[in-house]
């Protein structure tokens, strides 16, 4: 079975639900292997590029796998039944109704830098760093730099303190995700994002938590720039 050319317009979100329409039509299951990326590229009539940033959006919510020098796989049976009920949501969710999740994380983020400024160990700023250097790791995948780059955020909230917030973050995992997916290029400018995350922890090192609070709304305000510029492209 062939896959039909994609249209110019909203081209990675057509790829998305085209890959989506292709793995039910073929009822695929875990671990089945995908085409090949030659194949979907000439079938579906659009860049490497496009191609990638659509399997890595499907990546970041549990339903592709890319195994280094293997293939292309349907995701795991335990990943696709704990995200099937967000799949739909998330990659259906439009750039600019994506910045309503970042106005919620400044609320619960900017909270938990303050927090944590004032009372992380030096323990606790070891795993910090820890997690920060994971995000940009030399050879790492796009999918595996946003899983680190969640995971950063989600240990501010962990330290923080509040078990609701906490909560809530993990509950909203999989869009958060689907966010970065979209105002992060790939490949990932890894000085650029380097530079902000550690600046972002150096600042809430200061124990300051003012200086910590600041940090934190201004970091995810790139995020909401980003989501911005996202939008105004698709129209």
């Amino acid at each position: 079975m062939k896959l039909r050319r994609v249209p110019s317009e909203s081209l990675v979100d057509t790829v998305v639900a085209r890959l989506r329409d292709y793995i039910g039509r073929e009822k695929l299951s875990a671990g089945d292997r995908m085409p090949t990326e030659p194949v979907l590229i000439s079938q579906l009539g659009v860049s490497r590029s496009v191609l990638r940033e659509a399997v890595g959006r499907l990546q970041s919510i549990g339903l592709l796998e890319v195994q280094h020098g293997r293939g292309m796989f349907v995701a795991s049976r335990a990943a696709l039944v704990s995200s099937a009920q967000l799949i739909h949501s998330a990659l259906s969710i439009a750039p600019h109704d994506f910045m309503k999740f970042v106005e919620f994380r400044k609320v619960i983020e900017v909270y938990a830098a303050g927090r944590t400024a004032e009372t992380a160990s030096d323990a606790d700023f070891a795993e910090l760093q820890r997690l920060c250097d994971e995000i940009d790791r030399d050879e790492q995948g796009f999918v595996d730099s946003i899983r680190a780059d969640f995971a950063f955020h989600l240990k501010f909230v962990q330290l923080g303190g509040n078990e609701l917030m906490l909560n809530v973050m993990q509950v909203l995992q999989e869009f958060i995700m689907a966010a970065m997916v979209n105002t992060t290029p790939q490949p990932r400018d890894a000085v650029y994002s380097r530079k902000i995350h550690r600046e972002l922890l150096d600042a809430i090192r200061s124990r300051d938590p003012v200086t910590a609070e600041t940090a934190m709304a201004r970091h995810l305000e790139l995020s909401r720039i980003a989501l911005e510029a996202v939008a105004k492209d698709q129209h």
